[in-house]
């Protein structure tokens, strides 16, 4: 009787650790002190740790101010049931000014040594920073509409104000009546032209091949010239960043109001870093872009108040008692046009707004 050969199956060349390495979730095994025991490739690479170096110690050591995870992890231990918190900021210890957001799940299993958890991590950092871009055009789409709105009816009494006071300045026989006509002819100016920078840049984008550290360098000598000798000006530039397709003058305009931004905040004392990065697959909006120019504007001041983070693009919003609320805005319509847009995280001691510009065409 010829013998019978079972064929091997597709899973005989990997164990269970190959499976684990594969996948992209984030996996990682904890014993009941909440020490690390096991975890796989995507969770190392995710929150920057080596298993080797972490195992044997809290697993919340590899993160910096894990409070709020290490609560949900004992928790589930003492409730022995499942718990899944979604968009959990974390910040490795290894790179803590890199924030992640996670969607964590919690599992209590029985382990060869008593009870232990199996921790699932998802990135979905990705995810959050492309929701809250889309929110924050359309925010910005309706801010606009209601601005021009608001901006056409204002401009139409102000021309008549100035135009009432030219004609009465005719009608003054005394040259000193007339310094009053001048001073209302003045204010009205004053306020279309305000009028006009809320409503935002009406001409069209000029798009030319530019060489986006052509503009940086420009921003970078007109800073020099307008700040206190305290402040140290530095550059930190990607040599391999190729020309971009944009409007020079406008994207001038717009990294020089969040850099003089950077500047006021700074007082007489303190460092603004230019910076460029090139970054690859880069959604913008609803548009992905296989290249992208990054340009960033950091400074060691105060930080945006938490109250104004959600608004700090909209026209009037500023935090500082002689602001005018427009240079943030502005900024962020000018890159909007040229199919970028402007982020920025913020922490006391460091802020940093990011100018994502594309490069080529999308993907």
């Amino acid at each position: 009787m010829a013998a019978v050969y079972a064929a091997p199956s597709p899973l005989s060349h990997f164990d269970a650790a190959d499976l684990l390495d594969a996948l992209s979730t984030g996996i990682v095994m904890l014993d009941a002190q909440l020490c690390a025991v096991y975890a796989n490739v995507a969770a190392q690479d995710l929150l920057g740790f080596s298993a080797n170096a972490a195992r044997g110690r809290p697993f919340t050591d590899v993160l910096h101010d894990a409070a709020a995870l290490r609560a949900t992890l004992r928790r589930a231990l003492a409730s022995n049931e499942s718990i899944a918190d979604r968009e959990v900021a974390v910040r490795s210890a290894a790179a803590p000014r890199e924030p992640r957001t996670l969607d964590v799940t919690v599992t209590p299993i029985a382990g060869l040594t008593g009870r232990q958890l199996l921790l699932e991590l998802a990135d979905t950092t990705q995810r959050q920073r492309i929701s809250q871009e889309r929110d924050l055009l359309a925010r910005l789409d309706g801010s606009r509409l209601m601005v021009r709105q608001l901006a056409h009816e204002i401009k139409n009494p102000l021309g008549g104000l100035r135009g009432a006071a030219q004609l009465l300045e005719r009608e003054l026989p005394a040259a000193g009546l007339r310094e009053y006509t001048q001073l209302i002819i003045g204010e009205a100016d004053r306020l279309t032209a305000l009028v006009d920078s809320m409503a935002g840049p009406t001409r069209a984008p000029a798009k030319a091949a530019v060489n986006v550290h052509e503009i940086c360098e420009h921003v970078h000598h007109l800073l020099r010239a307008e700040a206190p000798p305290g402040i140290l000006i530095e550059r930190d530039y990607d040599p391999s960043l190729p020309e971009a397709h944009l409007d020079r003058h406008q994207m001038i305009q717009a990294l020089l109001n969040v850099a003089r931004n950077a500047l006021q905040a700074q007082g007489d004392l303190g460092r603004i870093v230019l910076r460029t990065r090139a970054r690859s697959q880069v959604i913008i909006g609803s548009t992905q872009h296989r290249l992208a120019a990054s340009v960033q504007v950091e400074d060691g001041g105060p930080g945006v108040p938490a109250h104004l983070r959600s608004s700090i693009f909209y026209p009037l919003v500023t935090g500082r008692p002689n602001g005018t609320g427009l240079g943030l805005a502005v900024a962020q319509e000018l890159v909007t046009r040229n199919g970028g847009i402007i982020e920025f995280e913020s922490e006391t001691g460091r802020t940093v707004f990011t100018l994502l510009l594309p490069l080529g065409e999308p993907a």
